[in-house]
């Protein structure tokens, strides 16, 4: 069976706040998970595309105005994808040591929302859809995997 063209395509943002340099001895750990994580990343079933500078991540790229935030943003094929990435191999460990890494912060740090297949979201619309998050709860225009809604249109 083939698989007729995709008219969207799952876009996700995630942020954190750093509990310390990234150069520190703190975040040791998590900075060398960054390039194997994103090697299994760009090789899932399911993805697309992900956000990232010259560094080859994104960890230097400026979200929300605010230099100890971190922005992860990638498009996938859909919900179970990004879901399946982020339960299995090495990137499940990297959610266990959140809290060694980032600060525990109250208001929405992740946000999903649809996008035209082959649109590469930028940081602006993902603040905007995080704010938008942050101030309706899940909604069409964004929301969690949780509580998730169907591409419109």
């Amino acid at each position: 069976m083939t698989r007729s063209p995709a008219v969207h395509e799952l876009a996700q943002v995630n942020i954190a706040r750093l509990k310390a340099p990234l150069d520190s001895a703190e975040l040791k750990d998590f900075v060398e998970a960054l390039d194997p994580v994103n090697a299994v990343a760009d090789t899932a079933d399911g993805f697309v595309w992900r956000l990232q500078s010259e560094s080859g991540n994104a960890t230097d790229v400026p979200v929300f105005g605010d230099d100890w935030l971190i922005v992860n943003m990638s498009t996938w094929r859909d919900p179970n994808a990004l879901t399946a990435f982020m339960y299995q191999g090495q990137h499940r460990e990297l959610p266990a040591r959140r809290r060694e890494w980032f600060e525990r912060l109250d208001e929405a740090v992740t946000a999903l929302w649809w996008v035209p297949a082959g649109h590469r979201p930028t940081v602006r619309e993902a603040e905007a859809r995080l704010l938008h998050l942050r101030e309706h709860g899940p909604t069409a225009h964004a929301f969690t995997l949780r509580t998730s809604f169907p591409p419109q249109g």
